[in-house]
Protein backbone atom coordinates (compact mmCIF):
# COMPACT_ATOMS: atom_id res chain seq x y z
CA UNK A 1 0.00 0.00 0.00
CA UNK A 2 3.12 2.33 0.79
CA UNK A 3 4.58 2.05 -2.48
CA UNK A 4 1.14 2.06 -4.46
CA UNK A 5 0.44 5.72 -2.17
CA UNK A 6 3.95 6.68 -3.34
CA UNK A 7 3.58 6.05 -7.36
CA UNK A 8 0.03 8.15 -7.00
CA UNK A 9 1.97 10.80 -5.04
CA UNK A 10 4.72 10.60 -8.35
CA UNK A 11 1.69 10.63 -10.81
CA UNK A 12 0.08 13.79 -8.85
CA UNK A 13 3.01 15.90 -10.40
CA UNK A 14 2.77 14.87 -13.58
CA UNK A 15 0.52 17.13 -16.24
CA UNK A 16 -0.90 14.75 -19.37
CA UNK A 17 2.05 12.59 -18.58
CA UNK A 18 4.71 15.10 -18.57
CA UNK A 19 7.20 15.89 -15.54
CA UNK A 20 6.46 19.23 -14.29
CA UNK A 21 8.36 21.87 -15.45
CA UNK A 22 11.19 23.43 -13.39
CA UNK A 23 10.86 26.86 -12.32
CA UNK A 24 12.27 29.28 -14.46
CA UNK A 25 15.87 31.09 -13.48
CA UNK A 26 15.29 34.88 -12.94
CA UNK A 27 18.87 36.46 -13.67
CA UNK A 28 19.00 39.48 -12.05
CA UNK A 29 21.06 43.09 -13.37
CA UNK A 30 21.45 44.85 -9.83
CA UNK A 31 22.58 48.93 -10.51
CA UNK A 32 23.65 51.37 -7.62
CA UNK A 33 24.79 54.61 -7.88
CA UNK A 34 26.31 57.14 -5.62
CA UNK A 35 27.30 60.88 -6.25
CA UNK A 36 31.25 61.26 -6.05
CA UNK A 37 31.26 63.24 -2.44
CA UNK A 38 28.79 60.57 -1.17
CA UNK A 39 29.64 56.90 -1.29
CA UNK A 40 28.61 56.26 2.33
CA UNK A 41 25.34 54.52 0.58
CA UNK A 42 26.80 52.04 -1.54
CA UNK A 43 27.27 48.66 1.01
CA UNK A 44 23.59 49.63 1.37
CA UNK A 45 22.43 49.83 -1.55
CA UNK A 46 24.21 46.51 -2.29
CA UNK A 47 23.19 44.59 0.62
CA UNK A 48 19.79 45.49 0.34
CA UNK A 49 19.42 44.71 -3.72
CA UNK A 50 21.82 41.01 -2.71
CA UNK A 51 19.26 40.33 -0.16
CA UNK A 52 15.84 40.88 -1.91
CA UNK A 53 17.16 38.84 -4.90
CA UNK A 54 18.12 36.34 -2.45
CA UNK A 55 14.33 36.48 -1.10
CA UNK A 56 13.13 35.94 -4.45
CA UNK A 57 15.63 33.35 -5.66
CA UNK A 58 17.39 35.32 -8.16
CA UNK A 59 20.61 34.55 -9.00
CA UNK A 60 22.93 37.61 -9.38
CA UNK A 61 24.40 38.03 -13.24
CA UNK A 62 25.39 41.23 -13.50
CA UNK A 63 26.24 43.90 -10.69
CA UNK A 64 26.87 47.35 -11.93
CA UNK A 65 28.46 49.95 -9.76
CA UNK A 66 28.42 53.73 -11.04
CA UNK A 67 29.92 56.79 -9.56
CA UNK A 68 29.12 60.33 -10.85
CA UNK A 69 28.09 64.24 -9.92
CA UNK A 70 26.15 64.84 -12.88
CA UNK A 71 22.99 64.03 -13.71
CA UNK A 72 23.44 63.21 -16.84
CA UNK A 73 26.23 60.59 -16.43
CA UNK A 74 24.79 57.17 -16.31
CA UNK A 75 27.71 55.84 -18.66
CA UNK A 76 27.61 52.56 -16.83
CA UNK A 77 23.81 52.15 -16.34
CA UNK A 78 24.27 51.79 -20.49
CA UNK A 79 26.25 48.29 -19.52
CA UNK A 80 23.12 47.31 -17.66
CA UNK A 81 21.37 48.19 -20.65
CA UNK A 82 22.80 45.84 -23.34
CA UNK A 83 22.99 42.86 -21.08
CA UNK A 84 19.24 43.28 -21.01
CA UNK A 85 18.84 44.27 -25.44
CA UNK A 86 21.30 40.84 -25.50
CA UNK A 87 19.13 38.91 -23.33
CA UNK A 88 21.42 38.08 -20.83
CA UNK A 89 19.50 39.33 -17.64
CA UNK A 90 15.68 39.16 -17.02
CA UNK A 91 15.09 41.65 -14.37
CA UNK A 92 16.93 45.26 -13.21
CA UNK A 93 16.94 45.74 -9.79
CA UNK A 94 17.58 49.55 -8.42
CA UNK A 95 17.88 50.57 -4.86
CA UNK A 96 15.81 54.05 -5.59
CA UNK A 97 14.34 55.14 -8.82
CA UNK A 98 16.21 58.61 -9.07
CA UNK A 99 19.45 56.18 -8.85
CA UNK A 100 18.40 55.16 -12.24
CA UNK A 101 16.29 57.90 -14.28
CA UNK A 102 17.91 61.34 -14.90
CA UNK A 103 14.08 62.56 -14.83
CA UNK A 104 10.83 61.11 -15.66
CA UNK A 105 11.04 61.21 -18.95
CA UNK A 106 14.49 59.39 -18.75
CA UNK A 107 13.10 56.90 -16.58
CA UNK A 108 9.86 55.72 -18.31
CA UNK A 109 11.70 55.26 -21.31
CA UNK A 110 14.14 53.17 -20.48
CA UNK A 111 11.56 50.87 -18.50
CA UNK A 112 9.43 50.92 -21.79
CA UNK A 113 13.04 49.35 -23.31
CA UNK A 114 12.92 47.27 -20.66
CA UNK A 115 9.37 46.18 -21.21
CA UNK A 116 9.95 45.45 -24.84
CA UNK A 117 12.68 43.24 -24.19
CA UNK A 118 10.60 41.49 -21.92
CA UNK A 119 12.89 42.53 -18.49
CA UNK A 120 11.25 43.37 -16.01
CA UNK A 121 12.47 46.32 -13.53
CA UNK A 122 12.17 46.57 -9.65
CA UNK A 123 12.97 49.09 -7.15
CA UNK A 124 13.46 48.67 -3.67
CA UNK A 125 12.57 51.93 -1.92
CA UNK A 126 9.27 52.65 -3.94
CA UNK A 127 8.32 48.66 -4.11
CA UNK A 128 7.86 49.33 -7.83
CA UNK A 129 8.22 45.79 -9.20
CA UNK A 130 7.10 46.17 -12.84
CA UNK A 131 6.64 42.18 -13.05
CA UNK A 132 4.05 42.41 -11.88
CA UNK A 133 0.31 43.81 -12.83
CA UNK A 134 0.12 46.39 -9.75
CA UNK A 135 3.36 47.44 -11.31
CA UNK A 136 2.51 47.73 -14.56
CA UNK A 137 -0.40 49.74 -13.65
CA UNK A 138 2.48 52.39 -11.88
CA UNK A 139 4.26 52.50 -14.95
CA UNK A 140 1.41 54.01 -16.38
CA UNK A 141 1.30 56.72 -14.01
CA UNK A 142 4.45 57.45 -14.66
CA UNK A 143 3.72 58.13 -18.53
CA UNK A 144 1.40 60.24 -17.22
CA UNK A 145 4.22 62.40 -15.19
CA UNK A 146 6.81 62.35 -17.86
CA UNK A 147 4.44 64.39 -20.14
CA UNK A 148 3.62 66.57 -17.21
CA UNK A 149 7.58 67.22 -17.06
CA UNK A 150 7.90 67.62 -20.51
CA UNK A 151 5.14 70.27 -21.14
CA UNK A 152 6.52 72.12 -17.88
CA UNK A 153 9.95 72.16 -19.81
CA UNK A 154 8.62 73.46 -23.02
CA UNK A 155 6.52 76.23 -20.86
CA UNK A 156 9.40 77.29 -19.82
CA UNK A 157 11.46 77.52 -22.92
CA UNK A 158 8.35 79.61 -24.39
CA UNK A 159 8.79 81.83 -21.64
CA UNK A 160 12.56 82.44 -21.77
CA UNK A 161 12.14 82.87 -25.30
CA UNK A 162 9.36 85.26 -25.27
CA UNK A 163 11.30 87.52 -22.28
CA UNK A 164 14.47 87.64 -24.83
CA UNK A 165 12.38 88.93 -27.31
CA UNK A 166 11.12 91.61 -24.61
CA UNK A 167 14.47 92.56 -24.38
CA UNK A 168 15.86 92.71 -27.77
CA UNK A 169 17.70 89.81 -27.37
CA UNK A 170 18.53 88.11 -30.84
CA UNK A 171 17.31 84.19 -30.90
CA UNK A 172 19.13 81.46 -32.70
CA UNK A 173 22.57 80.86 -33.90
CA UNK A 174 24.84 83.73 -34.16
CA UNK A 175 25.48 84.99 -38.23
CA UNK A 176 29.09 83.79 -38.15
CA UNK A 177 29.92 83.68 -41.92
CA UNK A 178 27.88 86.77 -42.41
CA UNK A 179 30.51 88.98 -40.66
CA UNK A 180 32.98 88.17 -43.12
CA UNK A 181 30.74 89.06 -46.14
CA UNK A 182 32.47 92.33 -47.00
CA UNK A 183 35.92 90.54 -46.61
CA UNK A 184 34.42 87.67 -48.42
CA UNK A 185 33.76 89.66 -51.98
CA UNK A 186 36.71 91.96 -51.79
CA UNK A 187 38.45 88.89 -51.87
CA UNK A 188 37.10 87.51 -55.06
CA UNK A 189 37.47 90.43 -56.46
CA UNK A 190 41.06 90.48 -56.15
CA UNK A 191 41.09 87.28 -57.95
CA UNK A 192 41.63 85.15 -55.00
CA UNK A 193 39.46 81.70 -55.34
CA UNK A 194 36.44 80.57 -53.14
CA UNK A 195 38.66 77.58 -51.41
CA UNK A 196 41.08 79.94 -50.47
CA UNK A 197 38.71 82.41 -49.43
CA UNK A 198 36.85 79.94 -47.72
CA UNK A 199 40.89 79.13 -45.65
CA UNK A 200 41.78 82.27 -45.35
CA UNK A 201 38.77 83.52 -43.26
CA UNK A 202 38.19 80.41 -41.11
CA UNK A 203 34.52 79.70 -42.84
CA UNK A 204 32.55 77.03 -45.02
CA UNK A 205 33.28 76.90 -48.71
CA UNK A 206 29.18 76.88 -49.22
CA UNK A 207 28.98 80.21 -46.65
CA UNK A 208 31.21 81.13 -49.22
CA UNK A 209 29.67 80.21 -52.72
CA UNK A 210 25.75 81.69 -50.62
CA UNK A 211 27.44 85.16 -49.86
CA UNK A 212 28.87 85.70 -53.56
CA UNK A 213 25.56 84.36 -54.97
CA UNK A 214 23.31 86.92 -52.65
CA UNK A 215 25.67 89.79 -54.26
CA UNK A 216 24.58 88.24 -58.07
CA UNK A 217 21.06 88.09 -57.40
CA UNK A 218 20.93 91.42 -55.43
CA UNK A 219 22.37 92.95 -58.42
CA UNK A 220 20.93 90.96 -60.93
Amino acid sequence: MAGKRALQKAKSHRVFGQARKRAKIVRAGLYARVSTHDQQTLPLQNRSMRDYAARRGWIVALQIKEVGSGASQREMREKLLDAARRREIDVVLVWRLDRWGRSVTDLLATVQELSYLGVGFVSLTEALDLTTPMGRAMAGLLAVFAEFEREILRERVRAGLAEARLHGKHLGRPPTASLHAKQVRQLFRAGVSKAAIACQLRIGRTSVRRILQERTHRHG
